[in-house]
């Protein structure tokens, strides 16, 4: 435990290093589903000028490897006008280290593609991953995982008339509560280092449903 905020801050200067969720948020920590496990994810995430809404499915079919779809719709607003968007995505992330005594905290990397849509906003971006989390037990079933990640995001924008691409940092903050082994609360708190494209912060909340 008392690792954990040294682990967040070597995150944070992670800077021009490949470093979650995520394109739209995994909503989850480092460690992979089991194999043949699925989970089902709804969210709302929100800044000061969008508010999206968010599905997700994440499957496994390989030990310590995960994969997850995500779409949904985001509303934007671009100063003069208003967008509804359609967002798409997927990710793969895969266990490197798994928590030891001499290392506070389970490890992945992966990478992520997406796209984001509307009449003149178009968004595609891309770019490796890492996350890190630990989970700690809170009773006989319980328990609960805080986690951190980033991703180095390459994004080219089409915006009406002008083209622009844009490498930015996100960094993703979050914890995932289990009261029990088919339900899962998860809030997110995500802020991009050098985004010139969207808002910061971004505060999003979620469920994830193992079945």
């Amino acid at each position: 435990m008392r690792h954990l905020p040294a682990l967040c801050a070597a995150l944070l200067l992670f800077g021009a290093a490949p470093a979650s969720a995520q394109l739209y948020g995994q909503m989850t920590g480092a460690v992979p589903l089991a194999v043949d496990q699925r989970q089902f994810g709804a969210s709302v995430g929100f800044t000061s000028s969008q508010l999206e809404v968010l599905g997700q499915l994440r499957l496994c079919f390989y030990p310590n490897l995960d994969f997850g779809f995500h779409g949904g719709l985001t509303r934007v607003d671009l100063g003069p006008s208003s967008r509804t968007a359609v967002e798409m995505g997927t990710d793969f992330k895969t266990l490197v280290h798994a928590r030891t005594e001499n290392f506070p905290a389970d490890l992945a990397l992966g990478a992520a593609i997406g796209i984001t849509s509307a009449d003149g906003y178009d968004l595609l971006s891309l770019g490796p991953l890492v996350v890190a989390s630990r989970t700690y037990a809170m009773g006989t079933n319980a328990n609960i995982t805080p986690y951190a990640g980033a991703v180095l995001m390459f994004t080219r924008a089409d915006l009406s008339a002008q083209n622009s691409t844009n490498v930015s940092l996100p960094l993703r903050f979050g914890v995932q509560y289990a009261p029990a082994a088919d339900f899962r609360l998860c809030a997110e708190l995500q802020a991009a280092i050098n985004n010139q494209i969207s808002d910061n912060p971004k505060f999003v909340l979620g469920a994830n449903f193992p079945f």
